[in-house]
C-alpha cells in the first residue's frame, strides 16, 4: 500500500466521513458478536453440546444470508447516505430488545429472530458502504481504498471483539452482564448513524434518472405497493445476475470467493469446536482461546491490506486470488493436521491473510466492472453468496464434526479442495478476456 496514494485518499473529507461511519459500526459489530457468542456458545449456564452450539450458530446465519438480496434493489433506489444514517438507528433499537430478552433469561425464537434482524440489517449497511465507495474515491485508487477501508473495518471489528471480551470480564458472563454489554453496543450504533449525517445527502448516489435509463424503464412517480416491491426485488436480483453474467471476470471472482467461503465455514466450525472441547474444557477458557484465534486472524486481515495492493499491481488480482487459495491449501496441511493450539493459531493468521486478500480483489473487480446503477443489486448477490455459502457449510459441518473438532479426514478434504480451487480458478481466468471498465 503506497503511502502517497493512501494519503491522497485519506485527505478526502467525504472519504473520511464514510470511513468513520464504517469503523464505528464495525467496532460495534465486534462487541455485539462477542456478547452473542458468549451468551449462546460459552455460557456456563447453557452447556449444550458443542455440535448443537455450532448448529445454532449456522441456523442463525442461514436466514439472514437470504435477507441480503432483498436489500440490494433498494440500495439502487434509495439514497445511500440515508441508508447509512437510519440502519444503525434500527439496529440500536433491536439490540436494546435483545438486551431485554437476555436480561430476562430468554433465548428462544424471539431472541434468535431479533438477532436475525440485527445481522440482516448489517448486510444491508455493508452493501451500501461498498456501493458508495466509488463516489468518494477516484477509480484508479479503488484497490488501495478497498484495502484500507474494508480491511481496517474488519480489523476494527476484531478490536471490538476484544473490547466485548473485556466488557464481559468487567460486567460478568451472566445474563445481566451480557445485557449491559448490549446496551453499550446500542449506543455505539447510534453514534455510527450520527457520523453518517455529516455526509452530503446526494453524494453517494444512486441517481434515479440514470438508474431508470440503464434498467430500460422510464421514471416512475408512484412508489410500488408491497407486492410490486417484492417483485422488483426479485427482478432486481435477476438484473444483477444478468449484469454479472455479461462480465465473465466478475463472475469468476464471485465464484472464487463463494468457494472460499464454503471451505472457510468448515474451518471456522472446527475452530469453534476445538476451542470448546480440545484446546480447553472450560467455557471461559474456551472463549478466551477463541478470542485469541480471532485476534490473530484479524492481524492476518491487516497484513493482507498491506500486501495486496503492491502485489496486485505486479501480478494482477486474478493471479493473487489463485496464489492465495493455493497458500491456504499448503497452510492447512502444515499447520492444521497437528491439531495443536499453537499451530492452529498460526494457521488462523494465514487464513486471515487469504480471506481478506481474496475479498479485496473480488470487491475491486466488481467495483471496476459493474455499472453504478447496478452496484447495489450486484453487491446484494455478492452478499447472498458470501454469507449463504458460509452458513451452508457451517450447517453441514455441524452434522459430522466430532464434539472436540478433531477431524483429520475433513481437514485433508479441505486441503485438497483449496488446491483444486486454485487450479480451476487460474485456468478459467487466464482464458477470459479483459473486461471493459464500468460506467459511473
Amino acid at each position: 500500500m503506497r503511502a502517497g496514494e493512501l494519503g491522497a485518499i485519506v485527505r478526502g473529507r467525504d472519504f473520511r466521513r464514510l470511513y468513520a461511519t464504517r469503523l464505528t459500526s464495525q467496532l460495534t459489530d465486534g462487541v455485539f458478536q462477542v456478547a452473542l457468542a458468549g451468551y449462546v456458545f460459552f455460557s456456563p449456564e447453557r452447556q449444550a453440546t458443542a455440535g448443537k452450539a455450532a448448529a445454532a450458530f449456522a441456523v442463525t446465519l442461514l436466514p439472514y444470508s437470504a435477507l441480503g438480496p432483498f436489500a440490494g434493489v433498494f440500495i439502487d433506489r434509495w439514497q445511500r447516505r440515508q441508508i447509512l444514517v437510519w440502519t444503525p438507528v434500527l439496529r440500536a433499537m433491536v439490540v436494546l430488545a435483545v438486551a431485554a430478552l437476555v436480561a430476562s433469561g430468554r433465548d428462544g425464537a424471539g431472541f434468535f429472530l431479533a438477532v436475525l434482524v440485527v445481522l440482516g440489517v448489517n448486510r444491508f449497511f455493508l452493501s451500501a458502504l461498498s456501493a458508495a465507495l466509488p463516489h468518494v474515491v477516484r477509480r484508479e485508487r479503488l484497490v488501495t481504498a478497498n484495502a484500507f477501508s474494508v480491511t481496517s473495518g474488519t480489523v476494527i471489528a476484531f478490536v471490538g471483539g476484544g473490547a466485548g471480551y473485556l466488557l464481559r470480564a468487567v460486567f460478568g458472563g451472566e445474563e445481566r452482564g451480557t445485557a449491559l454489554i448490549l446496551v453499550a453496543g446500542a449506543g455505539m450504533y447510534l453514534a455510527a448513524g450520527a457520523i453518517a449525517t455529516l455526509l452530503p445527502r446526494g453524494l453517494l448516489g444512486p441517481y434515479p434518472a440514470e438508474a431508470e435509463a440503464l434498467a430500460g424503464r422510464g421514471p416512475g412517480p408512484d412508489a410500488p405497493g408491497v407486492r410490486d416491491a417484492l417483485g422488483a426485488v426479485l427482478s432486481g436480483l435477476a438484473d444483477g445476475a444478468r449484469h454479472i453474467a455479461g462480465r465473465r471476470q466478475a463472475a469468476l471472482a464471485l465464484g472464487a470467493i463463494s468457494f472460499h467461503r464454503f471451505v472457510y465455514g468448515i474451518i471456522l466450525m472446527m475452530t469453534l469446536l476445538l476451542c470448546r472441547g480440545h484446546f480447553s474444557d472450560d467455557a471461559d477458557e474456551g472463549l478466551a482461546t477463541l478470542a485469541l484465534m480471532l485476534g490473530v486472524s484479524g492481524a492476518g486481515y491487516f497484513a493482507a491490506a498491506l500486501v495486496t495492493p503492491p502485489v496486485v499491481r505486479r501480478i494482477s488480482k486474478q493471479a493473487w486470488i489463485a496464489l492465495q487459495l493455493a497458500a491456504a491449501a499448503a497452510g492447512m496441511l502444515l499447520l492444521g493436521l497437528p491439531f495443536s493450539e499453537t499451530a492452529w493459531t498460526a494457521g488462523a493468521f494465514g487464513l486471515g491473510v487469504v480471506s481478506q486478500g481474496v475479498k479485496l480483489c473480488v470487491d475491486t473487480t466488481l467495483q471496476e466492472t459493474i455499472d453504478d446503477a447496478y452496484r447495489g443489486r450486484v453487491f446484494s448477490v455478492y452478499d447472498m453468496l458470501f454469507n449463504t455459502m458460509f452458513a451452508a457449510s457451517a450447517a453441514l459441518a455441524a452434522t459430522w464434526l466430532p464434539a472436540d473438532g478433531v477431524a483429520s479426514m475433513t481437514l485433508v478434504a479441505v486441503v485438497v479442495a483449496y488446491a483444486a480451487g486454485a487450479a480451476v480458478y487460474w485456468t478459467a481466468t487466464v482464458r477470459t478476456p479483459k473486461t471493459v471498465p464500468a460506467r459511473d
